[in-house]
């Protein structure tokens, strides 16, 4: 007895399995979370060091060069990137697809840890973090309340932040902007000279005074008491009061004889706005395994909650982007698509079957299909998401294959007079076969897809999953739902034209029969003239070909759809500091709000990039905007045309800013177009690099071309004569210390206020650190208490440094980035793989291809082999199909044939 004889007999059994695979289903769909694509990692960590102080040369020959050492017997690197900085260290170690992330990131930091002994005494201590798009910042916010500006810092830190971290599946929160407080100890260098004290001796009494020491326990044979000597600071006045030196007796100095204290704000380092109003930012982004949608739901309603308890204080949040909100939009138009799908395939068939019973069996089979489909996607710890409901959509035409063919047969026999339960047996064991080759047909084609090692197949994995798992159900169904239901509610059919519908459905026939008579006159003619229509297919697929090779059709790695929004970076001049960038931008921002097409604005003054790829190191120089535009009914202009407006617009207005977009849509997308150039001679690879920039320059379409290596961050350079400095009784690493804490200070000390530590920061006053010559008149006391100008033992020099020294497998580099503004990023790579060819590389220098052009070029290879293979499978079930290895042909040189039709519209 087969499976259909079974479920015809026996339908009780096939209602129970039917009946589990639903119930699977539906706890499935109600455990399944929304996410906006599925969750995919790049293999890639990131170290990040932090030495704060250090210019780029002294940070990669500390730190760089020895984590790029301790990595270098890291399994599974592909290549390793590193990007040394004024204050900080990135290494970015690229692993071979495939590799474990999780124990990769394990065994590096255990290697890291190997090393710390190596490295400078005074770095922060390396941080490990994996490139994903699921680690980027999911919801931007902005705070805003009436209390004093560092009242409310301190609230957010220690209050409001606490109670949005503890939420589940809240990761980290970057703040931007607000005023922190800051003790700030400002020593007078001509105090400092007149007492004969070094700067390094008030950091030293004021860190030896401002703390609290445990002694131990007095006790006796019946108690026991802990002994603590308190000393931490609790007023201004106690840092004030901290004696300093004693030059003579009786005659003590204090901090107040030789410094200002002022109760303060820190420096400045960020500033957020939205709409032009200032405000603490909030940058929040999810754990690696967590629903953003559920945590966004969870964030919202803690906001809620704080402001609602703070609002005499004022406290409102306001969430400036949220892109759960596109993950909602986009995944509920799929689920209305596809309920629309399923209505329409059903009225398909009922004018092509025209019978309601079998419109009803067909309706009946297409959710039982789908339904398991969600059972697999829960014990696969998916997710319901673009492409698992794209897969949804697409499979409903698919579905419906082996319902119909069955359907269609067993109905065949029903009008032959057949018993209904003879009929559905005979119709479906008639046409098995043929059911089941359309069925492995469908599945080999997406089966490839599961055993890819490139980024797509993250991507595709699911989608073919759920395609797979549908189609495989339908042939189940085909075999044993189809043929039961058939077998009892079948009827033969014999329309009369005695109502409405059965009018308009012979009405149909009538029509339909026409055309297939009209077609019938068609395929005649194509089969007279055989030699004419082949010459004419064959012309439109050569023009096919020469349309792709000529570039017509764009190539690119994932198109970003319109959403109305984008992404503007401000880059100044390198010397301006925060607050003059602050004041340029807020100028840019208030003419981009008088744009009626701008909803709005969020300004992320030199705070840390939140794009993928960035280095999460804030930059004086640099802004970024965050655009939202007014929906698109609302304008007039799609959002590419209206950015390449508002550039042209920002050059006229503002000069001596470098202005870069970039379309935020449905992947976060860094500069599509990366070319690393790297070489043992870096003179060389920095020649060939402005080559190879002024090149690009010229394409069409590339934007915001640039260099990563460039001259001009400028610095003072002190110079020691050894021999001065030993004589008079300094030392490099004495003098070192003294200019660092002079110029950006020593907060080791901190001052405690009912409960709360708050930084003290000892450097010199503002007015002896400006320039050239402060820098000269800097003063260091030496051992023997005589005051010492830097220009006695030290020549002082301006010159310009690199912002960033690069490094591609320990080998110097620089690498190019170009945005592709109006054109596809792969028919940009295109034009600039031609230009290559014509212009060799000098020998000695290597390119190597990043970002999405490297994803794409490894993509589109893989995904051609898959082809290849599903072209072989497929030819292969024909021939055990039509028992011929001829005939197989004649449907598989209908499958180029189709590029035609993808390629034209």
């Amino acid at each position: 007895m087969n499976i259909t004889q079974l479920s015809i007999n026996r339908p009780s059994l096939i209602i129970v399995i039917f009946s589990v695979f639903a119930l699977l289903g539906i706890i499935g769909f109600k455990n399944l979370g929304y996410e906006l694509l599925p969750d995919f990692n790049q293999p890639v960590v990131v170290i990040k060091t932090m030495y704060p102080g250090a210019e780029p040369n002294e940070v990669e020959t500390s730190v760089s060069r020895k984590i790029e050492d301790a990595l270098s017997n890291l399994e599974g690197v592909d290549y390793l990137e590193t990007k040394s900085m004024p204050n900080a260290s990135i290494i970015i170690a690229n692993l071979k697809y495939g590799t474990d992330l999780n124990i990769a990131m394990q065994d590096a930091q255990r290697y890291i840890d190997n090393i710390k002994k190596d490295l400078p005494a005074d770095i922060l201590s390396p941080v490990m973090s994996k490139v994903s798009p699921n680690d980027l910042p999911i919801i931007s916010i902005s705070a805003t309340s009436n209390l004093p500006g560092t009242e409310f810092y301190q609230k957010m830190k220690d209050e409001y932040l606490p109670q949005i971290q503890q939420l589940k599946g809240v990761a980290e929160i970057t703040l931007l902007g607000g005023e922190e407080r800051e003790i700030q100890v400002k020593a007078d260098q001509d105090k400092l000279k007149l007492y004969k004290i070094s700067l390094y001796q008030v950091v030293d009494a004021i860190n030896r005074s401002g703390i609290d020491l445990p002694a131990g326990k007095a006790q006796t044979d019946k108690e026991s008491n802990s002994v603590r000597l308190t000393g931490k600071f609790s007023t201004v006045n106690d840092i004030m009061n901290v004696q300093v030196a004693m030059p003579a007796s009786g005659m003590p100095v204090y901090v107040k004889d030789v410094a200002s204290v002022i109760d303060g704000v820190k420096e400045i380092s960020s500033v957020s706005r939205y709409n032009g109003v200032n405000g603490i930012g909030l940058l929040l982004k999810k754990q690696g395994d967590a629903n953003a949608v559920e945590v966004s739901k969870l964030v919202h309603a803690k906001l809620a909650q704080i402001e609602a308890a703070n609002s005499k204080s004022g406290v409102k949040f306001i969430v400036a982007d949220d892109s759960t909100d596109m993950t909602i939009a986009a995944v509920n138009s799929v689920v209305d698509d596809l309920f629309l799908a399923v209505i329409l395939v059903s009225l398909v068939m009922f004018l092509f079957l025209r019978s309601y019973r079998n419109s009803l069996i067909v309706l009946i089979a297409i959710p039982t299909s789908l339904i398991t489909a969600f059972a697999v996607m829960w014990l696969m710890g998916f997710t319901l998401n673009l492409m698992t409901l794209l897969a949804m959509s697409l499979i409903i035409g698919i579905l419906v294959d082996d319902a119909i063919v069955i359907l269609e047969n067993i109905q065949r026999h029903i009008d032959m007079g057949k018993d209904k339960r003879d009929a559905a047996l005979e119709g479906r064991m008639e046409i098995g076969f043929s059911a089941i080759s359309i069925t492995l047909v469908d599945v080999v084609v997406f089966l490839p897809i599961l055993f890819l090692q490139v980024f797509v197949a993250d991507m595709l994995k699911q989608f073919s999953i759920v395609v797979i798992t549908s189609t495989l159900t339908s042939l189940l169904v085909g075999f044993t739902l189809v043929p039961w239901l058939a077998s009892r509610i079948g009827k033969k059919e014999d329309l009369q034209p005695t109502n409405f519908m059965n009018r308009f459905l012979l009405w149909f026939e009538r029509q339909l029969t026409s055309f297939i008579d009209w077609y019938g006159l068609q395929l005649e003619w194509v089969l007279s003239h055989k030699l004419i229509f082949s010459g004419i297919v064959i012309f439109l697929l050569v023009m096919t070909v020469a349309m792709l090779k000529q570039g017509i059709i764009g190539k690119e790695m994932m198109s970003t759809g319109d959403q109305g929004k984008f992404r503007l970076n401000l880059e100044y001049d390198k010397t301006t500091t925060v607050q003059e960038n602050n004041i340029r931008t807020q100028q840019v921002e208030n003419f981009i709000l008088q744009q009626p097409e701008v909803a709005t604005l969020f300004s992320n003054i030199a705070g840390p990039s939140t794009g993928i790829g960035s280095l999460g190191v804030g930059s004086a120089n640099i802004s970024e905007f965050t655009i939202q535009l007014k929906p698109e009914k609302e304008r007039n202009i799609k959002t590419e045309a209206f950015m390449k407006l508002l550039r042209e617009e920002l050059k006229k207005e503002f000069s001596g800013v470098n202005f870069s977009m970039a379309v935020l849509g449905l992947l976060p997308k860094q500069s599509p177009i990366k070319i690393t150039l790297s070489g043992n001679d870096l003179n060389q690879v920095m020649k060939t690099g402005n080559e190879l920039k002024t090149a690009i320059e010229k394409i069409p379409g590339a934007d915001n071309v640039q260099l990563s290596v460039e001259e001009g961050s400028p610095e003072y350079k002190v110079i020691p004569d050894k021999d001065k400095m030993q004589r008079l009784g300094l030392t490099t690493a004495y003098v070192g210390l003294n200019l660092r804490t002079a110029i950006t200070g020593n907060d080791d000390a901190t001052l405690t206020e009912n409960g709360t530590e708050y930084p003290v920061r000892i450097w010199l006053d503002d007015f002896d650190r400006r320039n050239f010559e402060d820098v000269q008149r800097l003063s260091i006391v030496n051992p023997i208490n005589i005051p010492i100008e830097v220009s006695q033992f030290a020549e002082v020099k301006q010159d310009n440094s690199p912002s960033l020294l690069e490094r591609l497998d320990r080998q110097p580099s620089v690498t190019i980035t170009s945005e592709s503004f109006g054109r596809p990023s792969g028919t940009l790579a295109d034009d600039a793989i031609s230009f290559l060819k014509t212009r060799p590389l000098p020998e000695g220098v290597k390119l190597t291809w990043g970002a999405d052009i490297k994803t794409q070029n490894e993509s589109f290879g893989a995904l051609g082999s898959v082809l290849l293979i599903s072209f072989l499978l497929i030819y292969l079930i024909m021939i055990a199909l039509y028992d011929s290895y001829i005939y197989p042909f004649v449907a598989l040189f209908a499958i180029p044939m189709a590029a035609i039709g993808h390629s034209w519209p």
